[in-house]
């Protein structure tokens, strides 16, 4: 029995370890890229399409990542917000504070979103991995309600569209600060808000390759044209413990100790030599 024992522990997988921790106390856009995030720039998915990606839809204010996005309405006057991180977290928990905004009257089909994802590299890529969260403060996608998502996707085609994923709906309201947090093993996945529950997802939904920890605002088709207007979210911070499987509540006590012991960034997770082309 000890030498199958043996055996066995020799055949599982090897996770990577490790920490990433950052509280975007960066006081510049270019502090934020030498740190190790990838600020994206030009158009698409997702999005209007002819919108663009604008680093100066991106902002730090007082240990605050702030991304705004921008429309009249119309793709030439819409500006949207992402930025990435180096692509190399996949088994582990990742959490993020974030403050989603709701906008009282506005029917503008805004995402705000905390995600982790790798590239699609064509159609029905089997090795696309994402994992997100999608909040839609004003309804959308065909659905005038206001809910967030959890979703945890096999693969999908961008144009037509065709996706194959898990998804966890939560309807209403969602203005404010949240704490986001999603859990990767090796045969599931578990997305949790303020350390609730929303769903669980297996097969071959669950991530199979590097991801990129990343962040975007945008604004899908249905948008009137009209009078310009702004919209905005926060992030606080975000921790991934890699190869662990952490509650809500511990992940929130590591940052909390993180920050008392005056840590404003971390990244002890091994490169896994890919790049984050931050365009999904």
């Amino acid at each position: 029995m000890k030498a199958a024992a043996l055996l066995l522990v020799a055949a599982a997988p090897a996770f990577a370890a490790g920490e990433f921790f950052d509280d975007f106390s960066q006081t510049s856009l270019d502090a934020l890229r030498q740190s190790g995030w990838v600020l994206r720039e030009g158009t698409g998915h997702p999005g209007l399409p002819g919108a663009r990606f604008a680093t100066t839809q991106l902002s730090l204010d007082g240990g605050l990542l702030k991304l705004k996005m921008s429309t009249d309405g119309t793709p030439a006057n819409t500006s949207l917000a992402q930025l990435c991180a180096a692509r190399k977290f996949l088994v582990g928990t990742t959490t993020a504070r974030v403050r989603f905004r709701d906008t009282a009257g506005s029917r503008d089909p805004i995402v705000q979103s905390f995600f982790l994802a790798g590239p699609l590299k064509h159609d029905y890529d089997p090795d696309f991995s994402e994992v997100d969260f999608e909040y839609l403060p004003h309804g959308g996608w065909g659905e005038p309600e206001t809910r967030l998502y959890g979703v945890s996707w096999h693969t999908v085609r961008i144009d037509p569209w065709e996706s194959f994923n898990q998804a966890a709906i939560v309807q209403g309201s969602f203005d404010g600060w949240q704490v986001l947090t999603v859990q990767v093993e090796a045969t599931r996945t578990r997305h949790y808000v303020n350390g609730r529950l929303m769903g669980e997802h297996t097969g071959r939904n669950v991530p199979a390759k590097p991801m990129a920890i990343s962040f975007n605002h945008w604004i899908s088709d249905g948008a009137t044209a009209g009078a310009p207007r702004d919209y905005e979210f926060e992030v606080d911070w975000v921790l991934h413990e890699a190869g662990k499987t952490l509650s809500s509540t511990a992940m929130q006590a590591r940052a909390a100790q993180l920050r008392k012991e005056g840590v404003t960034r971390r990244d002890t997770v091994p490169d896994a030599g890919l790049t984050s082309e931050c365009n999904l």
